[in-house]
Parts: structure tokens; C-alpha cells; sequence
């Protein structure tokens, strides 16, 4: 693709073209960070990045760059192919997709794919081999279901979703639009309820339901687990990192970002737009405000305010948590002087 194909199509996106030069019209194949880039690729650099000193030696084919003047005079003097845009990473995203456009199945069943009673298949499906779908199920049009997948009994997947390999729907699964779910997530699982008795554990049988509403992101490895009665409840364009586990009755609101090897215990209530980084760990019934941020590795145990940033275990505000942080290296010493003060003080 030819740099001027790709400013057309950038022009119609979202990311705020400001200007451009195309220089000698590069033909582009792909994409890579500015430090690695060759001629016939594409990079992006957005304010501040660590990489903005690299622009005046990378052998970069086009370079998308914010509204910052040196960066601008860098690209000119070295003749580069460029664009300024208000947002350089959201065109990056745009332009990938167009340098990598994805292939879609060829709608139709595999003749190895075992399909269960009265289940409705919308148009325009593609099924892959080996895909199991339990009695009275339903797919919505246009919908992308890859080889190995399983979908139990009762689920309901609407339309323009794409389950990858191996990826598991459990009984009571309810999809919406346009949800992606990656190779071995499991939708639907058991919650974790057990009844204490004198004789053991009595298993709490979990009838409810888990909805995914439009536009939310599963990815490999994550868990969402079904709760004995109600629902749980992931908000639309919550995205979900590896290896997540979501727990019984938890509702996130809409737009959530959860990173990898995050655990939210069940009953838990997220607000919207809730940011939990990497090994997050969420207690039973805690709440989290609007537009919240968990740094990586807190602990929230009770309730955390819209738009707080939290740190640490148990979480609490970041700048408090800095300035604990800066103080755990000189324990040993203040240990030492305290020690020091209570045998020279006079008892």
C-alpha cells in the first residue's frame, strides 16, 4: 500500500489528520517500533515516547507523528513520508488495519461439526471443524465460531461474534454484538459455591447466567464464572486481558480494561471505564467506582472512590503509596536509630 493510500483512509478515520507530506509515496507492508523500522514499513511516535530520538537515524519508510514542531522539522530535513495527527496511536491502529486486513472464514458448516436439537443458525455463520453446539443454542448472523470450539446447552451468541479455538460457552452463556472471545477462555463456567456442612462441602448448584454485553473482549485463558442465581455481568467494550478470572455475580459497568492475571471475587461491582492492572486482586463485594485506576498488584478489599488512583496491598491512594514506597528502603536504618534512641534515653 502506497503512503497516499493510506492518508485517504486515515482522512476518514478517527485519529484527527492534521497534515502530511508524502516524499517519494513510499510503498508500505507493515508496521514496527521507530528504533527497528525499515523503508517499506510504517511507525508511529506519540508525545514524550522514549523512542523520539531515534526519528533522526530510523530507516523508516513513513512516520506517523503528533502536532509537535521538532519533530516536524526532523521528518522534513530527512525528507521523510509523514502525518501529523492529533492521535498517533489510534492511526497507527487504523493504518495496521489496513496494511493487515483480516481474512474471515467462508460462511458455511464443516462437515465435522456436531450440532445439537433445535439449534438456530443465523446467516452468513462460518462453523470450523470439530465445533460442538449444544441442544437449543442460538448464533447469530455472520457470526465466526473457529474449529474446537464447544458451546453447551441454552447459550445464545448474537450476531457478528468470533469465538477462536477451543474457547468454551458454558450453559447460560448470553452474548451480544460484535464480542470476541479467544482460544480456551470459558464463558459460563461454575461459580466457586460451596456450603459448609458437618459432613463436608455441599455444592451450592450455580442456575444463573453470565451476559456479555456488545463489544466485550475475552482473552485466552480467562474465566467467567456463572452464579447460583442472577446474573454475572460484563459491560459493552470491556476488554479483558489472559488469563482473568472473573467471579460469580460480579458486574462491571461499561468500558472497563482488566490486564492480565487479574481475580475479581464474586459479587464484586465495577463502575464504568474501571482500569485494573496486571495481578489486581479485587475481594468479595468490593466496589469500585467510575473511572478508577488499581495499579498493578493491589489489593481492593472494600470500596474504592470514582476516580481514585490506587496502589499497594491493602490498596490505597497512589500518592500516598509513593511516598510509602520511598520510605520501605530505609527501614532497616530507621529501625537502627529508634533502637539507638530507646537505649540512650534515660528510663
Amino acid at each position: 500500500m502506497r503512503f497516499s493510500q493510506l492518508i485517504a483512509s486515515l482522512q476518514q478515520g478517527s485519529a484527527g489528520l492534521q497534515d502530511h507530506q508524502l516524499a517519494e509515496d513510499p510503498e508500505l507492508l507493515s508496521g514496527a517500533s521507530l528504533d527497528q523500522a525499515k523503508a517499506n514499513q510504517l511507525s508511529f511516535l506519540e508525545q514524550g515516547n522514549a523512542l523520539t530520538t531515534q526519528l533522526s537515524h530510523s530507516k523508516v519508510g513513513a512516520v506517523l507523528i503528533p502536532p509537535q514542531d521538532d519533530l516536524r522539522v526532523i521528518a522534513e530535513q530527512r525528507g521523510l513520508a509523514f502525518a501529523v495527527l492529533r492521535d498517533p496511536r489510534l492511526a497507527f491502529a487504523e493504518a495496521l488495519e489496513q496494511l493487515h486486513p483480516r481474512s474471515r472464514p467462508k460462511a458455511g458448516v464443516h462437515p465435522t461439526a456436531v450440532i445439537g436439537d433445535q439449534v438456530h443458525l443465523g446467516q452468513g455463520i462460518s462453523i470450523g471443524a470439530h465445533v460442538v453446539i449444544g441442544d437449543g443454542s442460538r448464533i447469530g448472523a455472520y457470526s465466526v465460531v473457529h474449529p474446537g470450539v464447544v458451546i453447551y446447552e441454552d447459550v445464545v451468541v448474537g450476531e457478528a461474534n468470533e469465538l477462536h479455538a477451543n474457547a468454551v460457552l458454558q450453559p447460560g452463556s448470553r452474548l451480544g454484538l460484535n464480542c470476541v472471545v479467544h482460544s480456551n477462555a470459558v464463558v459460563g463456567s461454575e461459580g466457586f459455591g460451596f456450603v459448609p456442612t458437618a459432613h463436608g462441602w455441599r455444592k451450592m448448584p450455580q442456575t444463573g447466567l453470565v451476559v456479555l454485553e456488545d463489544g466485550v473482549e475475552v482473552g485466552c485463558g480467562s474465566t467467567i464464572d456463572r452464579p447460583s442465581v442472577g446474573e454475572t455481568r460484563i459491560g459493552a467494550g470491556t476488554k479483558i486481558d489472559n488469563l482473568v478470572q472473573i467471579g460469580h455475580g460480579v458486574v462491571t459497568g461499561q468500558g472497563c480494561a482488566l490486564a492480565s492475571q487479574v481475580g475479581i471475587a464474586g459479587g464484586a461491582r465495577l463502575g464504568e471505564g474501571v482500569i485494573l492492572a496486571g495481578q489486581v486482586g479485587v475481594a468479595n463485594r468490593a466496589v469500585i467506582g467510575d473511572r478508577a485506576i488499581a495499579s498493578s498488584k493491589s489489593g481492593i478489599h472494600g470500596e474504592v472512590e470514582a476516580g481514585e488512583v490506587v496502589s499497594g496491598y491493602p490498596a490505597i491512594p497512589n500518592r500516598l503509596w509513593l511516598r510509602c514506597s520511598a520510605t520501605f528502603s530505609k527501614l532497616p536504618e530507621m529501625a537502627k536509630m529508634l533502637r539507638k534512641l530507646t537505649r540512650d534515653t534515660p528510663q
